[in-house]
């Protein structure tokens, strides 16, 4: 009846649909240990540079997505839970294909943010930017839920399927595409930056994805009206956006990962020369917390090093006078406490002290108590009078 109504070669879902759903979890499942892989890892320094909160969410963005392509394609009969179209193809497919694109911008701002502003991504920027995108997607959503389903979306009984109007697909492609030319500019933006990280080539893959899939989107929902009935077409539909949704997770964690895997030591020393050859104090603000590399990748990291959410720059001679009115004692008073040049031309192993002390994995700063010196084994300060090292 479906092929004769529509003019296509139309086919309910059967057991080829039931089996590209397997395999897309699979892949799921895939980059979901690859993940946990690198939380596990967090405290290897190249991997911890990839805002593994961030990333992870852009993640779970995904699976919803792909749960709401179960529906929206047809991948199982449209009865029971599943006829509630409106809730799988607006609350899942919809929502977090938006979620899914503002996540990704939030990421490429931050690069700007550090980059091309100077400015640190703190927790309040991660927040507040994390607000954004839940109201910004969720009043979308909210707005087409009280329009009518035959303008929108809704449930054809007599075909077991849901009808999803030109007018709405139009709606939500056009969203996406302004979502993604954002984003463009945003990497446009990014061109000149050379760092450590790889950011640039990595957001020109993640783009270049992206625009693919969205004139595969644009194409299939505009052109094959009725594609959902044809197996061939929506499995080739669904399978698109899984394959670029964990693409998108791969650039983000895949170099990284294979390097700690099979070139671990050597790999950290040479990005970490190349971390100094970048400048830290001046491209990435390093700060004291040990727990994030740069001002980059300290998405959950409220900046409290202990002194007013101040970030500290070790490679400057920064002096506390308090206690120390000689100022041969002052234990930040250093002629030269990070001697780039010297540590890049050395052929001996890199020296974790010569780094400074937020990229070191030897140490951990503790909330510091002014005018009360603190034991410390090694570092490039001077003695205070009693002989301790202070830090």
């Amino acid at each position: 009846m479906l092929s004769s109504l529509f003019g296509i070669d139309a086919s309910n879902a059967d057991k080829d649909d039931t089996i590209t759903l397997i395999v897309c979890s699979c892949l799921y499942g895939i980059t979901a240990i690859l993940l946990v892989y690198c939380w596990c890892n967090y405290n290897y320094r190249p991997i911890r540079a990839k805002n593994l909160v961030w990333t992870s969410l852009i993640y779970l963005s995904t699976v919803l997505w792909f749960i709401g392509d179960i529906t929206t394609n047809q991948h199982v009969r449209i009865v029971g839970a599943w006829s509630r179209c409106k809730m799988w193809v607006l609350w899942f497919r919809v929502l977090f294909t938006y979620v899914f694109a503002s996540m990704t911008i939030v990421r490429f701002y931050a690069l700007d943010r550090v980059f091309n502003q100077k400015k640190p991504f703190t927790t309040r920027s991660s927040l507040i930017s994390f607000a954004v995108v839940v109201v910004f997607n969720v009043a979308y959503c909210l707005v087409n839920q009280l329009i009518s389903d035959s303008l929108t979306v809704g449930y054809v009984p007599s075909l077991e399927a849901c009808n999803i109007t030109m007018a709405f697909r139009i709606a939500a492609l056009i969203a996406q595409w302004i979502l993604w030319i954002g984003c463009g500019v945003l990497i446009f933006r990014l061109r000149n930056i050379q760092s450590s990280f790889n950011e640039f080539y990595e957001s020109i893959a993640i783009f270049a994805v992206v625009i693919g899939l969205l004139l595969e989107t644009t194409v299939t929902n505009l052109h094959y009206e009725y594609y959902i009935f044809e197996k061939k077409r929506r499995i080739e539909k669904t399978v698109v956006d899984v394959v670029a949704g964990t693409l998108v997770v791969w650039f983000f964690i895949g170099y990284p990962i294979f390097m700690s895997i099979f070139y671990r030591k050597e790999y950290e020393q040479k990005w970490l020369e190349r971390l100094a050859k970048d400048g830290p104090s001046n491209t990435y603000n390093i700060s004291s917390n040990p727990n994030g590399t740069t001002a980059y990748a300290k998405m959950n990291d409220f900046g409290d090093s202990g002194f007013n959410n101040s970030h500290m720059d070790f490679e400057k001679n920064d002096v506390m006078h308090s206690g120390y009115p000689d100022a041969s004692h002052r234990p930040f008073d250093h002629p030269d406490p990070l001697d780039i040049e010297s540590t890049l031309n050395t052929q001996a192993p890199y020296n974790d002290n010569l780094l400074p002390i937020a990229l070191r994995n030897n140490m951990h700063i503790h909330t510091p108590a002014l005018n009360t010196p603190t034991m410390f084994s090694s570092g490039y300060m001077d003695p205070a009078p009693d002989g301790r090292h202070v830090l």
